[in-house]
């Protein structure tokens, strides 16, 4: 047993001493290389956020959202092109809100961007939501830029934040009146409004033009912002026989209104301000207009070198977003890109950094031409078109300043 043992320890000692001689003369495993260090990471672009609101909801929603189209399509080709604010690279987030044209809806998405910390504000579409936002962002500090409001109180509060892209309704219902009776030969006039700040305001400067060439106002209706039936006012005016109907209101009561008049066989001129200068109206008044029946003014409009640049505007803004511009799309993107320039120029995106600077614009070169702020915000030497319905499509007439 002894013997058994001994010969077995013998043999495990002698196998051990192999495995271990064979483990010396094996080549050495090569050595791992070293880990490469990581790259360092990029510093994230710092995130600048700018607000738009407009109604994209409700009867002119439209509207609003070419307003917002044009927005978008700005801040797109901005971060595509690379913007950098003192020496560092920024990302623009575009904070969209719908305001429903309410006032009420207007400023509680004003003080929702307000909360959100965004650094200006491009909107809103409607003078009846513009002015009552705008306080809350003067309030705050934050620059505002409306692209189609146009009753003169929003720029006349004394807030420095407020600024505007267009003419306003003294330069607008001044010319259509003027034009009402001096090129339309308009004796008689009646006047309807939809009791919203845009409506009223434009009627009323209208009115005032009208009287002051000499013209006579046979009859002052109203109705509002969301009617459909209009057969009593407009009964009540037929009987007026006016030569011309002046609507203030927007393209979305324009249209069936238009169709009401003709199912009465009224057949006097009807006009309206930039509210129904739009390539909607054509779509909702359909048959009911003939040509050279309707006449509206945009608040705004490009001549000699300018109009080129529009035009490009309008090709990539079709090959985008399959529609055609309605109105103010335009005017929003310029209105980005001035706002961005301002922060790049005063190398900071802090509303009281930048506002002098925004404030200070003159003569940038935006696809609506020319750009020039006042002391009250409002754009120097603005422009106004005049337009008429031929053949079913809107047709310019004139741009006058």
């Amino acid at each position: 047993m002894q013997f058994k043992v001994k010969s077995t320890l013998t043999v495990l000692a002698a196998a051990t001493l192999l495995v271990a001689c064979g483990k010396k003369e094996e080549a050495p495993a090569p050595a791992a290389a070293p880990a490469a260090a990581p790259a360092p990471a990029a510093p994230a672009a710092a995130v600048v956020k700018i607000g738009h609101v407009g109604p994209t909801s409700g009867a002119i929603a439209h509207l609003g959202k070419d307003n917002e189209n044009g927005a978008r399509m700005a801040v797109e080709e901005l971060n595509a092109a690379g913007v950098m604010i003192d020496g560092k690279k920024v990302t623009l987030e575009l904070m969209a809100e719908d305001d429903a044209a309410d006032p009420k809806q207007g400023t509680a998405v004003a003080q929702k961007l307000t909360d959100a910390k965004v650094v200006g504000i491009v909107g809103h579409l409607n003078s009846g939501t513009t002015i009552p936002a705008s306080k809350i962002y003067s309030d705050a500090g934050i620059p505002q830029i409306s692209p189609s409001a146009t009753n003169p109180k929003y720029t006349r509060q004394g807030f420095k934040t407020a600024f505007r892209l267009v003419a306003d309704d003294t330069q607008l219902g001044g010319a259509l009146g003027k034009y009402a009776v001096g090129t339309l030969k308009g004796k008689s006039i009646a006047v309807i409004d939809d009791r919203t700040a845009y409506g009223q305001g434009v009627a009323e400067e209208f009115t005032k033009a009208v009287e002051g060439a000499g013209g006579k106002v046979v009859a002052k209706e109203f109705t509002t912002d969301k009617a459909t039936d209009f057969n009593s006012i407009l009964t009540t005016i037929k009987g007026k026989k006016p030569d011309v109907v002046f609507f203030g209101g927007m393209d979305a009561v324009a249209g069936p209104m238009l169709k009401q008049m003709k199912s009465l066989g009224i057949k006097a001129k009807f006009m309206g301000g930039d509210g129904i200068c739009s390539t909607e109206l054509v779509k909702l008044g359909g048959d009911a207009i003939a040509d050279d029946q309707v006449y509206c003014a945009e608040a705004g409009g490009v001549e000699g070198e300018a109009k080129a640049g529009m035009e490009e505007f309008k090709t990539k803004f079709k090959a985008k977003y399959n529609a055609d511009v309605q109105v103010y799309a335009p005017y929003v993107y310029d209105a980005v890109k001035i706002m961005v320039a301002s922060m790049v120029k005063a190398n900071s995106s802090d509303p009281a950094k930048y506002l002098p600077v925004l404030a200070a614009t003159a003569d940038y070169k935006g696809v609506t031409g020319p750009i020039t702020f006042d002391e009250k915000g409002d754009i120097k030497n603005g422009a106004l078109t005049l337009k008429t319905v031929r053949a079913g499509k809107l047709e310019t007439l004139a741009v006058i300043r």
